[in-house]
């Protein structure tokens, strides 16, 4: 077999386009990839000027990278993040529908004196939808490190991250930021009286309803641990604070879900501890979570389903 026609064998047999242009960007080689691809022979292409081929690269970011490659004698690949799909390919056989996403090298070389440019083009398509995949299973896995499994509002996780981030805001920009700690009263005797099942649903319920008294998008509310539940309220002054918390507690004592017969009260009630960002005093997270978590503790010395607010040291 000649070297010419074994050579012209292996580039149809190879899997991804190759076409060679000339210093005029007109065609002189397409191999059959291109071909099954575009629903264009060899023969069809060959001696058109790229643009002729594909009109719609005029002026395109590809049309301006061939001309820098051919007079420069410079490769260069094209950046995917700006045009996934810059020839008219499709699935082989198809010519229509949705194009193949693409990589696209351009490689300058000379033949004597003549300056001809490489173009490979490779098909990525299976490439790019596992990378989809795999980000989107990433951003599911990071979704759900942020969300309590049962309850399904925010988990200690995404609180600590928030609270963080909330105290960094307000410290720069001098703002008011409120936090409150809350408590299931008595919730070993639910436990205990009606059955941990049970048990879960009550945690469910009450988040679900305190949760509902944050209406603004700013506010979190977050599974703290076990029976214990906490809100984030930027913007929100001590005073403010503490009408939300009023607001949250009411909500859930008229509810009227039965409480365990050694409970303090006959239905599921709240303790609410509320602690406010100081620049002087409470001024971290450790600061504010221990003044959140002294009011709560007040609160149930005081006899439970209260508000406490927490006071200057």
């Amino acid at each position: 077999m000649q070297e010419s026609t074994l050579s012209g064998r292996i580039l149809g047999l190879a899997n991804l386009g190759l076409m060679v242009l000339d210093a005029d960007q007109r065609i002189i080689f397409w191999n059959q990839w291109l071909a099954s691809r575009s629903g264009m022979a060899a023969s069809r292409v060959q001696g058109l000027a790229l643009v002729e081929a594909f009109p719609e690269l005029s002026g395109k970011r590809i049309e301006q990278s061939l001309h820098t490659a051919l007079a420069n004698n410079l490769p260069s690949v094209l950046p995917q993040n700006q045009d996934r799909t810059p020839f008219p390919l499709f699935a082989a056989g198809t010519w229509g529908g949705e194009r193949i996403e693409q990589a696209v090298t351009l490689t300058p070389f000379n033949e004597g004196k003549e300056r001809f440019c490489l173009v490979e083009v490779a098909d990525v398509s299976n490439t790019v939808g596992r990378e989809r995949q795999l980000r989107g299973q990433a951003e599911a896995l990071r979704a759900q490190s942020y969300v309590d499994g049962l309850t399904g509002i925010a988990n200690r996780r995404h609180f600590d991250v928030a609270l963080d981030r909330e105290l960094r805001r307000a410290q720069r920009q001098d703002a008011s930021l409120s936090l409150l700690l809350m408590d299931i009263d008595s919730f070993k005797a639910y436990n205990d009286h009606f059955g941990h099942q049970q048990g879960d649903a009550c945690l469910t319920m009450v988040a679900e309803a305190f949760a509902s008294r944050l209406q603004r998008p700013a506010d979190l509310a977050a599974r703290y641990g076990g029976e214990e539940f906490a809100a984030i309220l930027p913007d929100t002054t001590p005073e403010q604070a503490a009408r939300h918390a009023e607001v949250i507690r009411a909500y859930v004592e008229s509810l009227n879900m039965a409480h365990a017969p050694k409970a303090v009260h006959p239905h599921v009630t709240l303790s609410i501890g509320v602690a406010s960002f100081d620049k002087e005093r409470l001024n971290d997270a450790k600061s504010m979570l221990e003044a959140a978590d002294r009011a709560l503790y007040a609160a149930k010395r005081e006899g439970r389903n209260r508000v406490i607010v927490a006071q200057p040291a």
